[in-house]
């Protein structure tokens, strides 16, 4: 199957959810762990299937949206697939608050000036951006519904191969 073809599949399958189609390469970046030093890029994840997901405390659908992600995470193991959750809280205790009561078993990064989510024109939460594992942007998203989960495990199944 061709990268063209297969690429045309994924979009097409997640076409129910609000997409908005881009080709380019997602931007990368720089953020340490939310309460923590350690950094990590995005660039650190190529040849991984990447799933971006900007969240902030005061999100309503977040609180269906990371346990979700998590409970994906988990199912699918992180040898080809890795949701990066990006936090906008300017406090971090506000984020640290919030995953004490919705934990999550992935990788939470902190970006409190918003400089990340500017450069992926994000409008509103929760945002997330599926990432090939050549770095281009598969599919953006705005918002969330737990049918979401489904749309995107099909359409990983075409991307993990």
């Amino acid at each position: 199957m061709t990268a063209i073809y297969m690429r045309a599949l994924v979009v097409g399958v997640l076409m129910f959810v609000q997409p908005l189609v881009a080709q380019e390469l997602a931007p990368d970046f720089s953020l340490k762990l939310l309460g923590g030093e350690k950094s990590h890029s995005l660039s650190d994840y190529r040849g991984k299937v990447v799933y971006l997901d900007f969240w902030a405390s005061w999100c309503a659908p977040c609180r269906q949206s990371l346990p979700a992600l998590s409970k994906l995470q988990d199912e699918l193991g992180s040898e080809q697939f890795e949701v990066l959750a990006i936090n906008l809280d300017m406090n971090p205790e506000d984020a640290l608050s919030f995953l004490a009561e919705y934990p999550v078993s992935y990788t939470v990064l902190a970006d409190k000036t918003g400089s990340i989510s500017r450069a992926y024109d994000l409008v509103g939460l929760p945002s997330s951006v599926l990432v090939a594992k050549d770095g281009s942007i598969i599919q953006s998203f705005q918002g969330f519904h737990p049918s979401h989960i489904t749309k995107l495990k099909r359409a990983l199944g075409f991307l993990i191969k």
